[in-house]
């Protein structure tokens, strides 16, 4: 389900514009444009909340286009991320340039998708806070945004809050302090295991209380290793899960004669060619 996040697409190559349109739809309304002058004509007529653009572009580049439109107060507000060489984001972009964030060419759609997507949503974690009803406390599903997208937003913008997750029947509280986490609860679990608990969580209700403050200070990590170390702990669950599937499915085909062995062993081929065909869905895109 998308955000409601106005986001400005702007680059000149007609094959990487295309690409990241593609994978960014699903999370923002985006408006593409193949160069400067027509990304100054669309911002006019429905100015964006997000800009992401390429740096280097024939006639006007990436930068004056962000000055051009922060200088009109119609389009003043809204956050950028620049995408360039990494020898112009050392040399000439940063750090003089007011841009949320650097993505340096060549990448990855997966990689420049998911960073891009951490900025749309802390965009709709914003404005879903100046819209919270009378009593401040911010409502929404997760799966529109999920746990881990709620941290890292929450990090990003840099919100002390009081977050609150219920799923199957199953409750948790984290406390934020200016985008850190100092206290989380679930059941009898406190701390740092409280958050690797829920992070797998994709669908049930959160809310966000920005009022919402406690004393307890429970966690070792900041909100960055929480996630870091929770994702690993998923993935090593997942693998572990994997392989006793895989032992027991084994063990089965086994002990019904060698016809059922050999249908095991081609669908673990297939498994593992259909792996590959999904790292190989991944694009390397330059200029």
């Amino acid at each position: 389900m998308a955000n409601d996040v106005k986001l400005l697409l702007v680059d000149d190559n007609p094959m990487v514009l295309g690409m990241l349109q593609h994978a960014l739809a699903p999370f923002a309304r985006v408006v593409a444009a193949g160069d400067a002058a027509d990304a100054l004509l669309k911002a006019v007529d429905d100015p964006p909340e997000l800009v992401v653009c390429d740096y280097r572009m024939p006639g006007m580049d990436g930068r004056q286009l962000v000055e051009k439109l922060k200088s009109r107060p119609a389009t003043a507000s809204f956050s950028v991320i620049l995408m360039a060489s990494r020898s112009d984001i050392d040399e000439r972009l940063s750090p003089q340039d007011a841009a949320d964030d650097y993505i340096a060419k060549p990448f990855f759609l997966k990689e420049a998708t998911r960073r891009i997507k951490r900025t749309v949503d802390r965009i709709a974690l914003e404005k879903m806070a100046k819209t919270a009803p009378s009593d401040g406390v911010v409502r929404g599903n997760l799966s529109q945004m999920n746990v881990i997208d709620l941290m890292q937003s929450l990090e990003m913008g840099r919100k002390s809050c009081q977050l609150k997750l219920n799923y199957a029947g199953e409750k948790c509280e984290v406390f934020f302090v200016e985008g850190q986490v100092k206290h989380a609860s679930y059941g009898s679990l406190l701390g740092d295991e409280a958050v690797f608990k829920v992070l797998r969580w994709t669908g049930g209700n959160f809310e966000l209380n920005f009022e919402g403050k406690t004393d307890q200070e429970t966690t070792k990590l900041n909100t960055q290793g929480l996630l870091m170390e929770g994702l690993r702990l998923l993935d090593e669950s997942q693998r572990d899960g994997g392989a006793e599937a895989a032992e027991e499915s084994a063990t089965s085909a086994s002990a019904s004669g060698g016809a059922g062995a050999g249908v095991t062993s081609a669908s673990a081929g297939s498994g593992a060619g259909s792996g590959r065909t999904e790292e190989e869905e991944d694009v390397l895109l330059d200029n």
